[in-house]
């Protein structure tokens, strides 16, 4: 499966960069807030050294068989895809990966066709595209002996899956799904629309050196960019603020902090 098939990216200057996790838009909603991502594309653009992972519903994409009332939709959804298209056209080269959610997958089962596939065919990132998971391996420095770390950092992103109306319950879940990573640094989840970020660990049986130890990795939520009202107000949901987080990677050395 390509899903296993890690997508890697080699950072010969040693130089930090920044990634923020990307997921949720639902361009095609009423309460889509597109002042926050004009915004947010003028800050990409003007950061040399930042890029972004995408992790689904980037589309409402309603459907006659879905809950969303398609005749509430801004979009039509062939117009959501050339939406996002023009949106990410100018930085397809900070896209380090794109994975699908329910809301684009929802063509899979119909016309086994997803939007969010079409949109990087479109763009020449196919390569980038995952259909369930994206596991990311980012490599720093190239000389020997340059005195620094060269830190390697590994990634896993995927959209995320279960409701759960309070913040605890998605936390539980993904962090019950990073503790199956072996190695991992970062584990990248959308769908729930709650910011969050917690650092759970892992203890370490190290039999060959006869040594017990932990690794600690970073669990981040993503932001939604939707205000609240519409499906969440009729369904009587927690209200999630948004608040886009800045994974922050050191290229000297490995750390990790991620800030609100």
């Amino acid at each position: 499966m390509r899903d296993f098939e890690p997508i890697v990216y080699d950072f010969p200057d040693n130089k930090d960069i920044v990634i923020y996790p990307i997921s949720d838009v639902h361009i095609g909603a009423q309460e889509v807030m597109l002042k926050a991502w004009s915004d947010f594309k003028k800050k990409l653009l003007s950061e040399p050294n930042s890029y972004i992972t995408v992790a689904g519903d980037m589309m409402n994409n309603g459907l006659k068989n879905s809950v969303t009332n398609v005749y509430q939709e801004t979009m039509r959804p062939r117009e959501q895809k050339n939406w996002l298209v023009e949106q990410l056209k100018d930085v397809k080269d900070k896209i380090l990966c794109v994975v699908p959610g329910n809301h684009e997958n929802r063509n899979d089962k119909e016309v086994d066709n997803n939007p969010l596939h079409d949109v990087c065919c479109k763009l020449d990132i196919e390569d980038k595209f995952r259909e369930n998971s994206a596991f990311i391996i980012l490599r720093f420095g190239d000389i020997e002996g340059n005195g620094l770390k060269n830190p390697t950092y590994s990634l896993c992103v995927l959209h995320g899956s279960g409701g759960g109306i309070y913040t605890g319950a998605s936390v539980n879940r993904n962090e019950r799904f990073g503790y199956m990573i072996d190695g991992l640094d970062i584990l990248i989840v959308g769908h729930n629309h709650k910011p969050v970020v917690s650092r759970p660990q892992k203890i370490l049986f190290d039999l060959r050196n006869k040594k017990v130890s932990y690794k600690p990795f970073t669990v981040v939520s993503s932001t939604a960019w939707l205000e609240y009202g519409g499906y969440a107000l009729r369904k009587m949901l927690l209200s999630a603020s948004h608040s886009l987080q800045e994974i922050r990677l050191s290229g000297k050395e490995k750390k990790v902090q991620v800030l609100l």
